[in-house]
């Protein structure tokens, strides 16, 4: 036991990491007009993800016995679902539905329903979790685990206003989040090889890509090219020396931390085009010259073929 506590205390079991979908869309915000439904539904996964991460440094700092999954997508029945956080203790396993709402929001008794003030209707978060709860009862069944689920809904922002919001339901407010975990914090709890087996299960399980991405059509020739500063995402980079330097903050980036990073990007965008000198150094700008794209490619990446016809993986 001493070696999972090692192991899992102070760190989450599953780390939580940007999906394919939001760092896509990302990229994509940096190098062409998102048209307005692309560019709301990746404002809505950069806030969600923001929520959920500042919901991450708060469940860190538990110290008990506990193992933390963070962000799980999984199927049941042929039927997709997502979890934000799971926690495992060793008598309940604890789901958590992360909402980073703003503004004033008031709740529908009579048809159960959510509004954004005046009147716009959204999805009713404690739908999301009631599904969710039972779809993960139903793979704990096929998966004969038998530890009670305890299921709610944190709203991280405390710029968020629930009015007339309903006494009994799970939903846990900004100024409440220290409080409930606390109350996880004092559980006496204590984990043993059943519970790490649970944890390796879910892992198991989680699903890396969702099939349910919503990306706009883009083309290589379409997308602005340059290397953008990786602290104000603004083209003005040139290099100095070995730096690549940005002339709207200031700030500073090591040439080969910067090439590397426009290559994972240009790799997320196009994984079906090779990685070349000339096409990289052409999504450079031509900032850096061949010879340093070159150099730098070949140190981190494996050449295949030579002369015109060689590119690397």
């Amino acid at each position: 036991m001493d070696l999972i506590k090692e192991r899992l205390w102070n760190m989450p079991y599953k780390s939580r990491v940007k999906s394919t979908e939001l760092l896509t869309l990302e990229y994509l915000n940096y190098r062409m007009n998102l048209p307005g439904k692309n560019k709301q539904h990746y404002l809505n996964l950069l806030r969600g993800f923001e929520g959920e991460v500042q919901f991450d440094s708060l469940t860190e700092k538990l110290q008990c016995d506990c193992i933390i999954l963070n962000d799980l997508l999984l199927k049941i029945n042929n039927t997709y679902f997502q979890i934000d956080t799971i926690i495992i203790t060793s008598h309940t396993i604890y789901i958590f539905e992360v909402k980073n709402y703003e503004g004033d929001y008031y709740y529908g008794y009579d048809e159960d329903k959510f509004y954004k003030i005046p009147d716009y209707e959204i999805t009713n978060p404690l739908h999301q979790l009631s599904r969710s709860e039972s779809l993960l009862r139903q793979l704990f069944l096929k998966q004969g685990i038998k530890l009670p689920i305890k299921a709610s809904v944190i709203l991280i922002n405390p710029g968020f206003n629930l009015y007339q919001a309903p006494l009994y339901k799970p939903f846990i407010f900004s100024n409440q989040i220290n409080r409930h975990l606390s109350k996880i914090n004092s559980t006496p709890t204590k984990l043993n090889g059943k519970h790490k087996l649970i944890a390796d299960k879910l892992m198991s399980l989680h699903i890396e890509e969702s099939p349910f991405t919503q990306l706009p059509d883009y083309s290589y020739n379409q997308l602005k090219k340059g290397i953008t500063c990786v602290k104000c995402n603004s083209f003005s980079v040139t290099f100095d020396g070995r730096m690549c330097v940005c002339a709207a903050c200031g700030h500073g980036e090591k040439e080969v931390s910067a090439v590397m990073r426009v290559v994972k990007e240009f790799t997320l965008l196009f994984p079906e085009l090779k990685i070349t000198t000339s096409i990289i150094h052409e999504w450079c700008q031509a900032i850096a010259s061949k010879k340093i794209i070159r150099r730098i490619l070949k140190q981190n990446f494996t050449m295949t073929g030579s002369n015109r016809g060689a590119y690397f993986k």
